[in-house]
């Protein structure tokens, strides 16, 4: 008997509004957010990052560091330097796969 693997949970009204509001994220200044990879079946981790509120450095609020949790870099200049996925509106970071971890 094939087992069959539960479809990748899309985001809700509940991630867009993580996504939107940094003050309700339990380990601000990120908020860990992942995707399913439907190619190889892996689950992808990123980060969320309040650049603007941590630091006053604007532009990243649709950017997903493509980071664990665990392996945050020492400084911020390190985090930014790093690959990420960036987006235009919280929508569009919905519509590609990321929802809250």
């Amino acid at each position: 008997m094939n087992a069959i693997e539960p479809s990748p949970r899309r985001a809700t009204a509940r991630d867009m509004a993580y996504f939107q509001n940094p003050r309700l994220w339990p380990r601000y200044p990120f908020l860990p957010v992942r995707r399913h990879n439907p190619v190889t079946g892996d689950c992808q981790l990123g980060l969320l990052y309040d650049a603007h509120g941590n630091s006053g450095t604007c532009g990243f609020s649709t950017t997903v560091f493509l980071v664990n949790l665990f392996g945050v870099p020492a400084t911020e200049a390190e985090l930014l330097s790093r690959p990420k996925c960036v987006y235009d509106t919280f929508e569009e970071l919905a519509s590609d796969g990321w929802v809250v971890d």
